[in-house]
């Protein structure tokens, strides 16, 4: 016996060959983007400031 041909999903049918061909591009298209957990937000610091060596040699506290 083989697999089913169509599926019937709130009397409308469906291929199934179809189904598995935009699941597939579904899934391609999610791998190549990458979500975030938070928001990026751009560092707009001075370029000396964003490195712990660069803030330890040039404090600017003083």
């Amino acid at each position: 016996m083989s697999g089913p041909r169509y599926l019937v999903v709130d009397g409308k049918r469906f291929l199934w060959a179809e189904l598995l061909r935009l699941r597939k591009e579904q899934r391609k298209a999610a791998k190549n983007e990458q979500q975030t957990l938070f928001p990026l937000k751009e560092d707009c610091r001075p370029p000396t400031q964003k490195t712990a060596r660069g803030r330890f040699e040039e404090p600017t506290l003083f």
